[in-house]
Order: C-alpha cells, then sequence, then structure tokens
C-alpha cells in the first residue's frame, strides 16, 4: 500500500513493514472536494489526491498474506465512499532504492468532486470552512504537513497552508 495523506498517519490497518517511499508520475494534490470526512456537499473540504506529474513521496506499506484481502478491502470502503478516487497499482521506490508494486488511490478527474488546481486563497478558504465526519479540515491539512515533516518530506503547498492555518484557526475571526 501506497499513503501520502492521512493514510500516513492514520493507517487503520495492522501493517508488517512501513517506510518511506516515492512513487514517480503522480503527485500530492488538494484536489478533491470532500463530502463526507472533511467537508459536506453543501460545505465541502479539501482532501488529498494523486494527480497526475510530478513524483510525490509518502509512506509504503506491507501487510502479512493472510491480511492482503481484508486490508484492501477495509481501504476500499475508507477511500471510496464517494468513488473519487481510481484504485491503481503503481512503482513505488523504498527508501532503500528498492523498487515495489504498491495499491494506492489516485484523484478521478472525471468525478464531480475533482477541484483540480486551486489557487493558495481559495484552498485555504476552503479548508477553514470545512468540517465533516472526521472533524475539521484544517486538523487534516496540519496533521499531515505535520507528519510530512517527521519523515523529512518538504510540500511547500502544505507548509504555507498549514502555516497560515495554524496562525488563524478556523472559526477565528
Amino acid at each position: 500500500m501506497f499513503g501520502y495523506g492521512s493514510l500516513m498517519w492514520r493507517p487503520g490497518f495492522v501493517y508488517a513493514f512501513r517506510c518511506k517511499a516515492t512513487v514517480r508520475g503522480w503527485r500530492r494534490s488538494l484536489c478533491i472536494y470532500s463530502h463526507v470526512y472533511r467537508g459536506t456537499p453543501d460545505r465541502p473540504g479539501l482532501v488529498l489526491g494523486l494527480d497526475r506529474g510530478g513524483a510525490c513521496a509518502g509512506v509504503a506499506f506491507r501487510v502479512a498474506a493472510a491480511l492482503r484481502e481484508p486490508t484492501i478491502r477495509y481501504l476500499h470502503d475508507r477511500e471510496q465512499v464517494t468513488s473519487v478516487y481510481v484504485e491503481r497499482t503503481v512503482a513505488v521506490t523504498l527508501e532503500s532504492g528498492e523498487r515495489v508494486d504498491a495499491l494506492t488511490y489516485v484523484a478521478d478527474r472525471l468525478h464531480g468532486q475533482y477541484a483540480g488546481r486551486l489557487d493558495r486563497e481559495t484552498m485555504l478558504a476552503i479548508v477553514r470552512a470545512g468540517r465533516g465526519q472526521s472533524g475539521d479540515n484544517a486538523s487534516y491539512v496540519t496533521e499531515t504537513q505535520d507528519h510530512l515533516a517527521e519523515i523529512g518530506v518538504h510540500d511547500g503547498q502544505l507548509e504555507w497552508l498549514a502555516a497560515r492555518l495554524r496562525d488563524r484557526p478556523a472559526g477565528a475571526a
């Protein structure tokens, strides 16, 4: 499994191995309107998706063979609530240099919740207003940014957003 957002810091499944990894040809992007976990249809939040182009550093997980199918079912149920992602197997380079195939979720550019590229101020306004079943959207962004920093990954977009969200949290005047 390859995680690039909340899956890195809240996988929700048992794994045998976890390490920093990179996928090429895809980039991390706040390109998905969240209608469930971090927003609602009337007041969407923004969550991460893998979008075309670039490279994305994240986390690779290895699960025991006996847990493979239950883990995939769990991830499908978690990530495909509104079918905004496409399940895909991608080539991942582990921090050791080893290349493996991993299941991940990429943005479905044809889905109505695909936000595409938004400017930073628009993203900031949406994230500040978003709140869904899993909590406020600002926490999702800051927790993801904190985890990326912890594993030594620089993401300028998330760093910019997290700094502003911490300066003036959601709901602050």
